[in-house]
C-alpha cells in the first residue's frame, strides 16, 4: 500500500471535520504540560470542540477549495486545530484561557463563519459572551418591559379591586 493511500482517509478525516464547521482556530501547542494539555482537551470536549493535532501537510490537503483554505499559509511547525460546528466564538474562548496563561501556546490563525481572522482577531472573539449567554440577555432584556408592563396592571388591578371589596363589606356587615 502507498503512502498516500495511508493518509488519504486521514486527509477525508480532515475535511470532514471542518466541512459546516462555524469555526476552525490553529493553535501553536507547544510549552504544555501533559495535565495541562490532558485539561485543555477535556474542557473542548465537554464544549463539543473538537480539538487535534494533524500534520501539516495533511491538513493544507484537507483546506484544499474550502474556506478554510486561508489557514493553509500557518501551516508550518507544530499546530493543533479546533473546531466547533455548533458554536463559532467557543473554540476561541476556550483556547484563549490557555494562549494568555502560557507563552508559548499561540493563536496563530482561524477561520470563523468563513472569514479568515488573525490572532489579534481571535483574542477579540474569544472575549465574546457565547451564543446562550447573549440570547439570555436579549430574551431578558425583551421580557423586562413586558414584566413591568404585567406589574403595573396588576398593581392598578389589585388597588382598584380592593376599593369596591372594603365598600360592600362595610354595607353587609349593618
Amino acid at each position: 500500500m502507498a503512502k498516500v493511500e495511508l493518509k488519504q482517509p486521514i486527509v477525508q478525516e480532515i475535511a470532514e471535520t471542518v466541512k459546516d464547521a462555524q469555526s476552525a482556530v490553529l493553535v501553536q501547542y507547544l510549552g504544555l504540560t501533559v495535565e495541562q494539555d490532558t485539561a485543555l482537551r477535556k474542557e473542548l470536549r465537554e464544549a463539543g470542540v473538537i480539538y487535534k493535532v494533524y500534520k501539516n501537510t495533511l491538513m493544507r490537503r484537507a483546506f484544499e477549495g474550502t474556506e478554510f483554505e486561508s489557514l493553509s499559509k500557518h501551516l508550518d511547525g507544530p499546530n493543533a486545530l479546533a473546531v466547533s460546528k455548533d458554536d463559532a466564538v467557543k473554540p476561541a474562548s476556550i483556547l484563549a484561557k490557555y494562549v494568555s496563561a502560557h507563552k508559548c501556546f499561540n493563536f496563530v490563525g482561524g477561520v470563523v463563519e468563513g472569514d479568515y481572522v488573525d490572532p489579534a482577531k481571535l483574542d477579540e472573539i474569544a472575549k465574546i459572551p457565547s451564543r446562550d449567554i447573549l440570547l439570555g440577555r436579549l430574551f431578558g432584556s425583551m421580557q423586562s418591559p413586558v414584566t413591568n408592563f404585567a406589574r403595573v396592571i396588576k398593581q392598578i388591578a389589585e388597588k382598584d379591586g380592593e376599593a369596591p371589596a372594603a365598600e360592600e363589606a362595610a354595607p353587609a356587615a349593618e
